[in-house]
């Protein structure tokens, strides 16, 4: 039997669960690619599934302990190998894409459907920068389209230098938005370089405070709340945070909120498929959207990579080398 190092996961708990082992290398199904992972991502998707403080999260990992207990669900690497059924991809294809399904990025071999978020990886890209182009991307994605964003509509993004973030700014931009992005000192400049209108620097002003009224306000970071952000909104203005908030309270407002047809709290259910992967891959190689990086880590290092990612001070994406060159 063939085996490869990944980083395991048996128990949900703290970095400390994740262990360095040998585990069996999978083999594709007839609809199935197997990819040689070259990086991967450690971002807050893995960190939630790891940990399941949300104990919400369980019903998708298992009740529990881990139903897949490799995690890493950001990827890039080469196809190694396909399954009979497959078409659209061949060995050798350079190859990225998002799996919160099974995952398995953090591990030397993945398999995943060929028809799922896969795509090959445009030329002007690096495995590692391929590596971090979905997570934060197409929960940005997901957001900006519940909130039905115009152009020239103002909105403004809190929490503009974490992975969802950083691509929410370009990605509002690229649709003609006008941006206010907020964010700490020391990253106003990049935050800038990504195309931000104005930039809020939450260190020395509170961004509730801005005189500015926004049809979308968008905490990519979960640190505010609708209440406070009520006051920025316009009329029928949108509120979406990427956390649940305290008590769940976004869910219970997302489904209040609406009835009484003014400001409202979305809270769409991130989903990513094959069309969302090659949108991401378009605006890549167009130059139009680039992930920001912040730290890569060799596997052996997940441990510490954990504990940087829950920190909360990340910029954009931290990077996982896994295997080439």
């Amino acid at each position: 039997m063939h085996t490869m190092p990944a980083a395991v996961y048996k128990n949900y708990g703290p970095p400390e669960v994740v262990q360095l082992m040998e585990v069996p290398k999978p083999i594709p199904k007839e609809n199935q690619v197997l990819v040689q992972v070259y990086a991967s991502t450690v971002n807050r998707t893995d960190a939630g599934f790891r940990s399941a403080n949300y104990f919400i999260s369980r019903f998708w990992t298992g009740l529990f302990r881990p139903k897949h207990q490799i995690l890493g669900c950001e990827f890039a690497g080469v196809i190694s190998d396909i399954g009979k059924d497959v078409t659209n991809f061949s060995k050798g294809d350079k190859v990225f894409g998002f799996n919160d399904k099974t995952c398995g990025g953090h591990g030397a071999y993945l398999t995943m459907d060929a028809s799922d978020a896969l795509s090959t990886i445009p030329g002007n890209l690096s495995f590692e920068e391929a590596a971090a182009l979905t997570e934060g991307s197409h929960y940005a994605l997901v957001n900006i389209r519940a909130a039905m964003v115009e152009p020239g509509q103002n909105v403004l993004v809190n929490g503009a230098t974490g992975a969802i973030g950083s691509a929410a700014v370009q990605l509002l931009k690229h649709f003609g938005a006008v941006v206010t992005a907020v964010c700490n000192t020391k990253n106003i400049n990049l935050v800038k370089s990504l195309g931000a209108d104005e930039v809020i620097d939450y260190q020395t002003q509170d961004f509730t405070q801005t005189n500015t009224r926004f049809h979308f306000v968008f905490d990519a970071v979960g640190k505010s709340t609708f209440k406070k952000c009520k006051p920025l909104l316009t009329k029928k203005g949108i509120y979406i945070s990427t956390e649940l908030g305290k008590n769940a309270e976004n869910v219970f407002l997302a489904m209040t909120t609406p009835l009484w047809r003014g400001k409202r709290v979305l809270f769409p259910i991130p989903t990513i498929n094959r069309e969302d992967v090659d949108f991401i891959k378009d605006l890549a190689e167009k130059g139009i959207f680039k992930p920001v990086i912040d730290k890569t880590y060799k596997l052996e290092q997940i441990i510490e990579a954990y504990r940087y990612v829950e920190t909360g001070q990340k910029t954009g994406n931290v990077v996982l080398k896994i295997g080439g060159k």
